[in-house]
């Protein structure tokens, strides 16, 4: 599609996915809690930090590549769990599947998937990742993840930041409900956007497809409707149960790493829900490196929520993360484009890693370190004055 080859950014794919989808289904994936206080400290803080750009090295050959829990990957990004795809494209989690295995990433597959596991699992090229909302019923629980395990997916990553229903106003002021259900306003936000209207209905065949968004918010609903408090005891009946990597997903507390680490956990998830649970909770960013230092290489760290550039993704890693997890922008593309949307926006993000790598002068994800990176209030670099020893 022309409008996507001009897409320039992530911040383009969210203007397409604007003008493409209704107002109260927009602000469903663009909103946040509260008074949407931590979605802005998200992005806030990412622009804080400066970038120090090292000269005098050679970036003719910038690799990108890097490994994710054992798995080798083409940048150090991959895609997040993200519920409510259905309301983007009618190809939902199977078309972001087959983007992030064209683009060499992995995808962690939503709880609140719009399809079973087992179908976007049919759909991959690369290795996933399955978000789990644990449930009351253990034996529900048992039956998820045999099905996952028998469908192949590598990694578990348990939300533990979710152990209520979101509360989000701004759905609440547009008469939207979780799970979203038909209501007089939303059909007539529907006739204004009907290109949307039409996949949402008819999807990418010729028949009438209701059933399937129907399933997509069946599926949510009994995902988030069925929550519970995740405890240490269900952390180590995981481990003992699943076999493959353990991610704990919503960590930003440094105390609690070490307990989930000695729990046997692979991997550690600094995410406030993309801002889209507690209002007043901190950025990741600034909470990153103290994470980082408790898990003392003992499990591997990623970031999410606010990511919205390849320059974020570079500051993370120079503040310890092996890789983070981007949300928003593969959800406005899929708005925005579909499938190929989807692979619009990883070919822009992963472009704009290797031009901050090159332009900070480190040829491999290795070499990104905090000298690349100024965090606000830091002390600044030397002069060339006092370098020399004048004054």
């Amino acid at each position: 599609m022309n409008r996507i080859k001009a897409a320039h950014s992530a911040g383009d794919m969210r203007t397409l996915a604007r003008r493409r989808l209704p107002r109260v289904v927009f602000d469903v994936i663009d909103g946040g809690a509260g008074d949407e206080h931590t979605l802005r400290w998200n992005r806030e803080s990412l622009e804080r930090i400066s970038l120090r750009p090292r000269a005098l090295a050679d970036v003719k050959h910038v690799d990108t590549t890097t490994t994710i829990l054992g798995d080798p990957v083409s940048m150090p990004m991959m895609l997040a769990p993200c519920s409510f795809a259905r309301m983007c494209s009618s190809g939902a989690e199977s078309a972001v599947a087959r983007a992030a295995g064209r683009a060499g990433t992995l995808y962690a597959v939503p709880g609140g998937s719009g399809e079973r596991p087992e179908v976007v699992a049919r759909s991959a090229t690369g290795p996933l990742w399955y978000q789990l909302y644990m449930k009351p019923d253990h034996a529900a629980n048992e039956e998820l993840l045999d099905r996952v395990e028998a469908s192949g997916y590598r990694v578990l990553c348990v939300t533990v930041d979710t152990a209520i229903k979101p509360y989000r106003e701004k759905d609440l002021r547009n008469g939207v409900t979780l799970p979203v259900t038909p209501s007089p306003k939303l059909a007539l936000a529907g006739l204004r956007h009907p290109s949307w209207s039409r996949d949402f209905l008819l999807g990418t065949g010729s028949g009438f497809d209701l059933f399937a968004a129907k399933r997509a918010y069946d599926n949510f609903a009994d995902a988030i409707n069925h929550i519970k408090s995740v405890t240490p005891d269900d952390v180590r009946w995981l481990r003992e149960r699943w076999k493959g990597p353990l991610v704990i997903k919503g960590i930003l507390r440094c105390e609690e790493v070490p307990q989930l680490v000695d729990l046997g956990v692979d991997g550690i998830v600094v995410s406030n829900h993309g801002g889209r649970n507690l209002d007043g909770a901190p950025a990741t960013i600034d909470v990153l490196a103290e994470v980082v230092e408790a898990a003392a290489g003992r499990a591997e760290v990623f970031l999410d929520s606010g990511v919205r550039r390849g320059t974020d993704v570079v500051k993370a890693l120079a503040l310890g993360a092996q890789a983070v997890l981007v949300g928003r922008p593969y959800m406005f593309a899929l708005a925005a484009g579909g499938e190929s949307g989807v692979d619009r926006v990883l070919e822009l993000l992963h472009n704009e890693i290797v031009r901050a790598m090159s332009l900070l002068g480190a040829t491999s994800v290795k070499e990104i370190d905090r000298s690349l990176i100024q965090l606000p209030n830091a002390p600044a670099a030397p002069d060339a004055e006092s370098l020399l020893g004048i004054g």
